[in-house]
């Protein structure tokens, strides 16, 4: 008979997400959603117009979850607590209300979702900070400045890539991400590319590969805003999302 371990399991259990992981994840979740109707209005499908519907109903329930999740932390009620409590609650009314249209309008109500949710989980991690000052662990990974910019774009939702007569190319919004940072990230298990899960740039063009964080990714991104700016790379402050969009392409 096999002697269970000292502490009682038969197996690790991963532990829960904390506030902050749990926020870039859903923002993660709108990502994937905004990508689903984008193709499927590229495609100009209409054969299933309440599609997204599911989809919908269960980014209300996440986001109701996570808001709940913030609200257990019981952190100091600063104003720009009391911002990201109330964006989430929109957030989780939009995506609520978006059940009700058609996939043009659905897509319009989740349009700025990703964003609003890493707002939410920089505003939540700032305050945790704030609150827990000493209890900061360093993370496993020491992220560099140019690296903390490309987690953040990506969980944003703001980075794809294509490739075309053999060469690669990362797409980015906002801030500057080169081919070579991807593949950097990649290389170190924290970001990863989704084929084809992205809608095309025109009609009949081919799909775009959808980088996202990987379960590494979002660990060391909120690690890295989590903990006090003593300790954090000189530079590695995300951008704000308020930014003046910037489309450009790069490659290498």
């Amino acid at each position: 008979m096999t002697t269970p371990p000292a502490d009682g399991l038969l197996f690790d259990v991963a532990a829960p997400p904390t506030p902050v992981e749990r926020l870039m994840l859903l923002a993660d979740q709108y990502v994937q959603h905004n990508d689903t109707l984008d193709r499927l209005l590229r495609a100009g499908s209409q054969s299933e117009p309440d599609a997204h519907v599911a989809s919908a109903q269960q980014l209300a329930s996440a986001t109701r979850a996570a808001l709940k999740a913030v609200t257990d932390e019981r952190l100091y009620e600063s104003h720009e607590l009391s911002d990201a409590v109330v964006r989430l609650q929109q957030l989780a009314f939009l995506s609520g209300a978006s059940t009700e249209h058609r996939l043009p309008t659905a897509r319009t109500l989740s349009a700025l979702a990703p964003e609003a949710a890493m707002g939410c989980a920089d505003s939540v991690a700032r305050e945790i900070r704030r609150r827990r000052w000493s209890t900061t662990d360093a993370p496993d990974h020491q992220l560099t400045a140019t690296q903390h910019t490309a987690l953040w774009e990506i969980a944003c939702g703001h980075v794809v890539a294509t490739s075309s007569l053999g060469r690669q190319y990362v797409h980015y919004r906002d801030e500057r991400v080169l081919i070579a940072t991807l593949r950097s990230l990649e290389a170190n298990g924290l970001a990863e590319r989704v084929p084809k899960s992205a809608a095309s740039a025109y009609v009949g063009g081919p799909l775009k590969d959808r980088v996202r964080l990987t379960t590494a990714g979002t660990t060391a991104l909120a690690a890295a805003i989590s903990r006090p700016p003593t300790a954090r790379t000189p530079g590695t402050t995300p951008a704000p999302a308020h930014a003046a969009a910037k489309t450009a392409t790069r490659s290498r």
